[in-house]
């Protein structure tokens, strides 16, 4: 497995926790950083999707929520939720990776981690949210402004 999709995969593992046991994202990472041999860059990278995913959570699944519609997101299997959330963070608000390689590493995460079809309905559901990307990018560069400037004053 390449770094960076073992870096995906870590953080997809560590949000996976968080979500179904409420434990806190920083205890997590920290324990994984203490049984892993991964240098720092990796590290900083899983530790920017881990938080950037947790801070935007709310705004990720109403994104997901709203173009995916046909599928509620209580429904949807935790792994693919949350893989869902990690790679609409990295397309819409990290923006440093090029679309088609992150939705290649979400289909590729889903065959490893995720049921049968998991890889179809990430690929389908990651397909509707980039057609509107324009439209989340947009509206997550107005919530960042606006977070920027609440903590200006």
């Amino acid at each position: 497995m390449k770094s960076r999709t073992k870096a995906r995969s870590i953080a997809l593992q560590v949000l996976y926790e968080v979500d179904i046991s409420g434990h806190q994202p920083g205890i997590v990472l920290s324990q994984r950083f203490d049984r892993l041999k991964m240098d720092d860059t990796h590290k900083e990278f899983i530790s920017q999707i881990v938080s950037g995913v947790e801070k935007y959570k709310l705004i990720l699944d109403e994104f997901i929520a709203d173009f995916a519609h046909e599928w509620p997101l209580d429904q949807v299997a935790v792994i693919d939720r949350n893989l869902l959330r990690l790679s609409l963070w990295e397309i819409a608000v990290y923006r440093k990776t090029p679309i088609k390689v992150v939705v290649n590493e979400a289909v590729e995460l889903a065959k490893i981690y995720g049921a049968d079809g998991s890889s179809r309905f990430i690929n389908g559901v990651l397909g509707g949210l980039i057609d509107n990307i324009e439209e989340i990018t947009f509206n997550m560069e107005i919530l960042q402004d606006d977070e920027e400037n609440d903590t200006a004053i």
